[in-house]
This record gives C-alpha cells, sequence and structure tokens, in this order.
C-alpha cells in the first residue's frame, strides 16, 4: 500500500481494507440497482455508475492512477511534480530527496510487480467466467429460441456485462487490499524475528 490513511481512516488493519472493499461493491450494486430503477440502464444507469467506480478507482482504490491506496501498478512517476517551495526543497529535489517525489513513492519492487501480476491473473479468471455467459446471451439475441420472452435477453445482458466492466476497472486493486496483511503486524514480528537469531 502507498497510502495508510484514507480520508482520516486507518487503513493499517487488513479488517479495515476488507470493510472498504465490501462497502464499495455495495455502494456499487446500489447504484445498480438505482440505475435500474431509473431509467432500465439508459444514459443515467450504465454511463454515471461507470465513472463512479472509475472515481472510486481513481481517489480511493488506486492502482491505475496517482492517488489511492494501492501504489500505481505501472511504476511510472507522477506527470507533474510539485514545484519547490524554497531554496532548501529545491536543492533536496534536484538530489531527488524530495518527501513525495523519490521513486520509492512511484516505483514498484519485484514483490509488488509479482503481486500486480497475480491480482489482475486472478481478476481475469473473474471476468473471463462472466464473458462466458454475455457471450451465450448475445448469441440468442442473433437467433433468439421460441421458450425466451423478447424483452428478457437485453436484460439479461445488461445486468451481467455492466458489472463485468465495473469489476474489470475495480477487482485487481480490491484484491490487493482484501489479502494484503497488517501493515503494524509486519513491524511487531521483525524484533521477534532478530532475536531468535
Amino acid at each position: 500500500m502507498r497510502k495508510t490513511t484514507l480520508f482520516g481512516f486507518n487503513m493499517e488493519r487488513r479488517r479495515n481494507r476488507r470493510r472498504l472493499v465490501v462497502f464499495i461493491y455495495a455502494f456499487l450494486a446500489v447504484l445498480l440497482v438505482g440505475g435500474w430503477y431509473v431509467d432500465r440502464f439508459g444514459l443515467t444507469g450504465s454511463v454515471y455508475v461507470y465513472f463512479i467506480a472509475m472515481f472510486l478507482n481513481w481517489k480511493v482504490l488506486g492502482g491505475y492512477g496517482p492517488k489511492g491506496l494501492v501504489k500505481p501498478f505501472t511504476g511510472e512517476g507522477p506527470s507533474v511534480q510539485p514545484m519547490p517551495s524554497n531554496l532548501v526543497e529545491l536543492e533536496l529535489y534536484a538530489a531527488g530527496n524530495l518527501p513525495g517525489a523519490g521513486p520509492d513513492e512511484y516505483r514498484n519492487d519485484e514483490r509488488e510487480l509479482a503481486r500486480r501480476d497475480r491480482v489482475h491473473y486472478q481478476a481475469y479468471q473473474v471476468v473471463a467466467l462472466l464473458l462466458c455467459p454475455i457471450w451465450f446471451i448475445a448469441q440468442w439475441e442473433v437467433r433468439p429460441p421460441r421458450f425466451v420472452p423478447a424483452g428478457l435477453l437485453p436484460m439479461l445482458l445488461e445486468w451481467i456485462a455492466l458489472p463485468a466492466v465495473l469489476l474489470a476497472v475495480t477487482l485487481p486493486q480490491a484484491i490487493i487490499l482484501w489479502t494484503e496483511p497488517d501493515v503494524a503486524a509486519d513491524f511487531e514480528e521483525e524484533p521477534a524475528l532478530t532475536a531468535s537469531r
């Protein structure tokens, strides 16, 4: 994790991060149901829900943007660095030591790269599972069977495709936040390991 607080809440504990993930997906589910009742996934129901998910991804989860709990997956620095406000900060900035501007803030080490690849593979499996019924329903749209009511197929397609898109953009970061151990526990275990040697 890049930072340990979010809107004043401590995210060092896995329990708190799991609550956050459950809250985000419950919120998105409420938006999906609300969007369906507002206009049957027209512009309000689908596009706005997608952009809200992208905003949550960018501001809360991280991974694909410069903000959020998860360090950016790309390992690239921010495109706009804050300008130093005085001569001391200018010297630190030139040496690469200005807080928040150092490469450790955004570059991924080998463990983080392996974790990124693993969680994307896990998220890919979920999205691939959702693509199977989407493909099946699309086939029925081309050649509708007689036993399925005409309006049911587009509704099923919308109810599966939009959650699949939301999962595709949020699931890797959610897996990281769900599975990473407590940050404080890592520091508590280090003295015990060195004392036993």
